[in-house]
């Protein structure tokens, strides 16, 4: 909102209650930040276009090109801001595939050059963004008070959705982590059906082994535990064969094979 010309004689009245200089100056001061925010919204915006198109002015497959895209462009800035000063060296590599950032910059530009979209792959990247942005979006509600300009009524309405999806994190990132491992089986299937090359599901597999040994996101490892237990659970029911429970058996011992070793995490909506 633009502060009226003292020279024009317009007597405009602004809301006592809005903070617009306050929240201009903020975004001033949080440049790298605000650009990360729209580039999310702008995300959140495609995945809903590309998953419901009825309500999309772009054919679908722009909407989903979009928004790996835009995520790319997201984890890349990230990835910068953590590791600024590019070292050509072993431990910087290291460094770099630990970044959930380089996680989800590999995962955007695996799909984006596969050949057939995956609207599955959408799912992580919509949530991810959603939860970013809305912990933005709560500071710039703080600074801008009731913002009378709006109406109160609107502004509590984008709070309380802001603070419902923000107590919903965890779940959020669960589904998250099962949306990961799910993939996996779909990247196989578009192999078999001859959408997808052949590299495709060995990349996602060292994608899923990156997510699984992640510092700062523990929860695609708490889900295989869980998918794990499940599985072991079916395998020692008394109703189950002995030839699928050797199956089952077999097969999580198998994937429990595969983990990588992992260090201590923390437990935040990194990517």
């Amino acid at each position: 909102m633009e502060t009226p010309d003292e020279n024009t004689g317009e007597n405009q009245e602004i809301p006592p209650n809005s903070n617009w200089g306050a929240v201009k100056a903020f975004i001033v001061a949080n440049k790298i930040d605000s650009l990360l925010w729209i580039t999310r919204i702008f995300t959140v915006i495609n995945v809903i276009w590309y998953l419901i198109p009825i309500i999309s002015p772009f054919p679908s497959y722009t909407c989903y090109r979009r928004a790996l895209i835009c995520n790319a462009a997201v984890s890349a800035l990230r990835l910068h801001q953590r590791l600024p000063n590019v070292r050509f060296t072993r431990e910087y590599l290291g460094e770099l595939l630990s970044e959930d950032s380089c996680h989800y910059l590999i995962y955007s530009l695996m799909f984006l050059y596969s050949a057939y979209p995956l609207s599955a792959a959408l799912i992580p990247l919509g949530m991810f963004a959603l939860l970013h942005t809305s912990s933005f979006s709560k500071k710039l509600l703080d600074i801008l008070g009731t913002a009378g300009v709006f109406g109160m009524s609107l502004v509590s309405w984008i709070r309380n959705g802001v603070d419902k999806l923000q107590s919903n994190q965890i779940a959020l990132l669960r589904v998250i982590a099962s949306t990961e491992i799910m993939i996996m089986p779909l990247t196989v299937g578009l192999v078999l059906s001859g959408a997808a090359g052949l590299l495709l599901p060995f990349i996602y597999y060292k994608f899923l082994t990156f997510r699984y040994a992640s510092r700062r996101n523990p929860y695609s490892r708490m889900l295989f535990g869980e998918f794990r237990l499940m599985f072991q659970q079916l395998a020692m029911h008394e109703r189950c064969p002995g030839f699928i429970r050797n199956i089952i058996l077999s097969f999580t011992r198998f994937i429990s094979n595969l983990a990588p070793l992992v260090a201590p995490a923390n437990t935040g909506p990194t990517n």
